[in-house]
């Protein structure tokens, strides 16, 4: 079964609105695995760069530690770009490629792709409607003071930890997005995942390095705030409703953040055409930026105008 998410957004058929030419989608939706390696080697020589000079310097450098350690928390959390990539099986053109890859990534960044291409599946099939949306169950920020938790991570901790352990106990009750067929492989799948990191933890424990907590959950730790800081500009502040050209936001941002984020920020884009692959996004924005109503310069901006809308109470 083919469980790519190939499908875009559940569209308005009144809706009267520009699409790409069937001669252009099918161009843009060429798959690469030249260019899904590549990408994948960049991201994976400044995670390593950043992690060996972290290392290096820790405790006696700080002055480069740091920097490294903002460099290294962030590579490590955007290894979440590669599962959302990887969820669609667009990074390569071999699905077993994408599956374990996405997999490793999501390992790496505490997500789990079997759970998530069926999570992600529903987001973009019913973007931004709050009764189907599973992304809409995480609340927004009302008030500054959720908008600093937001930042902060905490809550997107507790809930990967929550649901790793509930999907791991078979208790798949609250989410719909997982069909009855499905369920065995996620469960078996989040289970894996958990032995690893309950392995990975003995090793450093038995070998007397805190080395899973130096190398994985300081750094996550420290990358989180950057990630979400970049993930609430997505929706927030778009239309509710069943328009793609509306109800998502493209953000204009450095060459470093595209690449660490494999182009998620043209995420209007990606929304309305889900099949395109990452490295094809910046051709299918210079087509499609005219029509959408939320293109913006960069996640500063973006986040400004979030916070000036918020109620002032911490």
């Amino acid at each position: 079964m083919d469980l790519s998410i190939s499908d875009s957004a559940t569209i308005d058929p009144s809706l009267d609105a520009p699409t790409l030419s069937a001669d252009t989608l099918k161009q843009l939706n060429t798959r690469s695995t030249a260019q899904g390696t590549l990408r994948l080697a960049i991201h994976l020589l400044i995670l390593l760069g950043s992690g060996y000079v972290w290392g290096a310097n820790v405790g006696q450098h700080w002055t480069i530690a740091i920097p490294a350690l903002v460099i290294y928390g962030f590579s490590l959390a955007a290894m979440f770009a590669p599962v959302h990539e990887c969820s669609h099986r667009t990074v390569f053109a071999n699905n077993t490629l994408n599956d374990a890859m996405g997999w490793i990534a999501g390992l790496l960044s505490l997500y789990n792709i079997t759970f998530f291409r069926r999570y992600h599946k529903w987001h973009h099939r019913y973007t931004q409607d709050p009764d189907k949306d599973p992304e809409m169950s995480d609340p927004l920020p009302q008030t500054i003071g959720d908008y600093l938790l937001t930042m902060s991570g905490l809550p997107w901790w507790w809930g990967k930890l929550t649901t790793h352990t509930r999907v791991a106990m078979g208790q798949l009750e609250g989410y719909p997005f997982i069909p009855e067929t499905a369920r065995a492989e996620v469960i078996r799948s989040t289970r894996l995942q958990l032995g690893v990191y309950a392995i990975a933890i003995l090793i450093s424990i038995s070998g007397g390095q805190p080395w899973f907590i130096t190398y994985w959950l300081l750094p996550l730790f420290i990358g989180q705030p950057i990630l979400r800081f970049i993930l609430l500009a997505e929706h927030t502040g778009c239309s509710g409703d069943r328009n793609p050209y509306t109800n998502t936001r493209s953000t204009l941002t450095l060459l470093p953040v595209r690449l660490l984020m494999w182009n998620m920020p043209f995420h209007a884009e990606h929304h309305l055409y889900p099949s395109i692959p990452f490295y094809q996004l910046p051709i299918a924005h210079q087509q499609l930026k005219a029509h959408f109503s939320h293109v913006d310069p960069g996640y500063i901006q973006v986040n400004r105008e979030i916070v000036a809308g918020l109620n002032s109470t911490v």
